[in-house]
């Protein structure tokens, strides 16, 4: 095992995920200027190029707007951020917001069956077999958090089918927000993964080159799973 040292997070870094802690949950607003650089390194404590690194990446992440000579203000992250927002606002203060997960839960159902059709419609050499070899992964394992990443694995093979890297970047980001919950979502998610003749339509459809079929058969693939998961969100929704 070769072990590499354990690194500790930056100053930048800390500063950057309170600025992003208080723009996400509204404690700043849009249109709101922020502290000026000197006053945000006396109030953290830090140094002033440790919080000029911070808002670089704040505004890298379309959070702020930048002028020369001017303050720097919030902007509206639903308008100006991009998909890489999605996991920190999954998850906020330790609790999960039901109606980005419901969103997540959506795109993934919309995305599905458009990666199958591309998948089908290009069908390059090898993917078949790598969609096997899943299937015949997911079948043998026998723990349901293994069985979901051999499920992940089946749709990754796909999204590199469909090749698209708009598609790919997207299915990274939901990709990074799904996978800290998937011990939570065992339960709910055996559904789908235990249904390995259904994941072999999907792949049957893609392989032959049927990209109607492929689409029938990934939503049919993923609607159980997905209506139990929403129905699960709304009796957690009505609980807080």
């Amino acid at each position: 095992m070769a072990l590499q040292p354990v690194s500790r997070r930056s100053v930048p870094e800390d500063v950057f995920e309170q600025i992003l802690a208080d723009v996400l949950s509204g404690e700043m607003q849009p249109g709101e200027p922020l502290p000026s650089e000197r006053r945000l390194a006396e109030v953290l404590g830090v140094s002033r190029p440790a919080v000029r690194e911070a808002l670089k990446r704040v505004a890298a992440a379309g959070l702020v707007e930048v002028r020369q000579g001017d303050a720097t203000t919030v902007r509206d992250f639903r308008r100006h951020a991009g998909l890489d927002l999605l996991p920190q606002l999954l998850v906020r203060s330790g609790q999960l917001d039901v109606s980005v997960a419901r969103s997540i839960l959506d795109a993934r159902l919309h995305n599905g069956p458009k990666v199958a059709e591309l998948a089908a419609l290009r069908h390059p050499d090898g993917l078949a077999d790598l969609l096997e070899q899943s299937i015949v992964a997911l079948e043998s394992a026998d723990d349901p958090l293994e069985q979901q990443r051999h499920a992940l694995a089946f749709w990754d093979h796909i999204v590199d089918g469909a090749d698209s890297i708009a598609f790919r970047l997207m299915f990274n980001t939901l990709r990074a927000a799904y996978e800290p919950a998937l011990p939570a979502l065992a339960t709910l998610m055996a559904a789908e993964v235990g249904q390995t003749q259904a994941y072999r339509a999907v792949a049957r459809a893609i392989g032959a080159g049927k990209s109607d079929e492929a689409v029938t058969a990934a939503r049919e693939l993923l609607e159980p799973a997905t209506a139990a998961l929403v129905m699960a969100l709304t009796a957690l929704e009505e609980q807080q």
